[in-house]
């Protein structure tokens, strides 16, 4: 009697072991994948591009195809007006067909009109990954900020007025500031979007700011720029890079 308890007994254990470690095997793939978490993003917020980065040349010339011959769409110097490096988000990459390694960045392209994309050498800047964008809601009247495929903030926001609509597309954070002037509230972030008004300060570049009127936020009422509570623009100050994404979108 005593042997068939022994093995009815380790019969019990070799099941519970296997159910453990098929609980092991569901568990790991996350794991597994780099600590990456599961996509939440919808395809409205969703975005794809490869990298942001600061030029590593003097003066970088963007041209309309992967070649040194390709019409040139614009010229970016390595330092801007107020002597701060220049960064360029990067939409695409051409590969070295031996060695894999990028020969050209496609990025997106400052300035009119809003939505140009063009090529500049992979040795003329730095680019690495990005883990964290922005995405407004021009119809919800939102914005919400996403780090590794997950909202960590969101709230209400004010949009251009009708005439001076804020543009929908892809932009990126150009520079970030602490403002003089008190209708752009406690900071500033400077973005790669123009809006349709050219004698704006700085020939029309849409700002995502705060505001020293809170009463008009949920409004379509600025001229482009797009207006954050101030407590969540200081929230933004502190974990939104220079580079990092902004996608502008009707809904």
């Amino acid at each position: 009697m005593v042997t068939p308890q022994k093995g009815h007994y380790a019969s019990k254990v070799r099941v519970i072991s296997l159910v453990v470690a098929l609980i092991g095997l569901v568990a790991c793939p996350a794991a597994s994948a780099g600590g990456r978490y599961p996509s939440q993003v919808s395809a409205v917020a969703a975005i794809d591009v490869v990298g942001s980065g600061k030029l590593a040349w003097r003066s970088v010339a963007v041209r309309a195809k992967p070649s040194l011959t390709a019409p040139v769409l614009k010229q970016i110097k390595q330092f801007r007006p107020d002597f701060r490096p220049s960064v360029v988000l990067a939409v695409g990459r051409l590969d070295h067909a031996k060695t894999g390694e990028p020969m050209w960045y496609r990025i997106t392209v400052p300035g009119r009109p809003n939505g140009r994309t063009g090529w500049i050498p992979a040795a003329s800047v730095k680019v690495k990954p990005v883990d964290r964008w922005l995405v407004i809601y021009r119809g919800a009247r939102k914005f919400e900020l996403y780090v590794k495929d997950r909202v960590v903030r969101s709230g209400k926001v004010a949009i251009g007025a009708r005439g001076m609509e804020t543009p929908t597309g892809l932009f990126y954070v150009q520079s970030k500031f602490d403002p003089s002037w008190e209708v752009l509230g406690a900071y500033a972030f400077e973005t790669s979007g123009y809006s349709k008004l050219s004698d704006w300060p700085g020939g029309g570049v849409v700002g995502v700011h705060g505001t020293n009127t809170p009463d008009l936020i949920g409004e379509a009422v600025s001229h482009g720029c797009v207006r954050l509570f101030n407590k969540d623009i200081q929230f933004l100050r502190g974990v939104v890079p220079v580079g990092t994404p902004i996608k502008i979108v009707a809904a």
